[in-house]
């Protein structure tokens, strides 16, 4: 007679050993999920800073008509005024005005200068030579001349014969106008104001040279009516003496 083997036991002790490596097995799958290092998550990078509105560029209220400060974020820092070495055979007290570069340089003493960004004319509206500021003008009128209106008709409510554009804020020539002269002629180019400071260092204008409103008043309080000013396309120290 086979004496029968009772096989449960074992088996329920393999199942059992079976069902805890399983288990472990899992754990350690579990494990490794949870300290698998995850490539990190890149952070935004930081907002830039604004830049600061410096001093020379704050508001003016106490001007005629109140001129707000510059928005800077439109008119880069290569732009602003700054006082910079300036290499010059022109005499102390010459505007130099180089419309390649978009800056106008007012000679000092010593080989330095005030540098200002400007705007200046588109092509075909640009003029360039030797001249003098005739004289200067404190929130002047805008009377744009008869071939500007003859292009653009919608110019003629302001035209010379109907007396012009009344001074103001959003009046084209700004808080301030230089007026150049040659051979005792107007040239009808202007040193101007204007409130939009996108415009410095770009050519977008009609012919005349803008600066940013706070730049025309401080150009024009240091500037004596009858000082020459020089406007070339070119650096070229040999234009300026062609030029004129």
């Amino acid at each position: 007679m086979a004496i029968g083997i009772n096989r449960a036991p074992a088996l329920a002790s393999t199942r059992m050993a079976r069902r805890i490596f399983l288990l472990g097995a899992g754990s350690l799958a579990l494990s490794g999920c949870m300290s698998t290092s995850q490539p990190p998550v890149a952070a935004a990078p930081p907002e830039p800073e604004p830049l600061a509105t410096p001093l020379m560029y704050q508001a003016l209220p106490d001007e005629e008509f109140a001129v707000p400060a510059v928005d800077v974020s439109q008119m880069a820092p290569e732009w602003w005024r700054r006082e910079v070495d300036y290499e010059t055979t022109e005499a102390a007290g010459t505007l130099v005005v180089e419309t390649a570069t978009k800056y106008l340089y007012h000679v000092r003493p010593g080989g330095r200068a005030m540098r200002y960004g400007i705007g200046v004319g588109r092509d075909g509206f640009s003029w360039q030579g030797r001249a003098i500021i005739a004289y200067k003008r404190v929130w002047p009128r805008w009377t744009p001349p008869d071939s500007m209106v003859a292009r653009q008709p919608e110019l003629e409510p302001y035209s010379i014969a109907n007396g012009g554009m009344d001074p103001g804020p959003t009046n084209p020539m700004g808080a301030r106008g230089l007026y150049i002269h040659q051979n005792g002629r107007d040239t009808l180019y202007r040193v101007h104001g204007t409130h939009q400071p996108w415009s410095i260092g770009k050519a977008v204008s009609s012919g005349c040279i803008r600066l940013i409103n706070q730049d025309v008043i401080h150009l024009h309080d240091n500037v004596r009516d009858g000082s020459p000013i020089v406007v070339k396309h070119d650096t070229a120290p040999d234009l300026v003496a062609m030029a004129g």
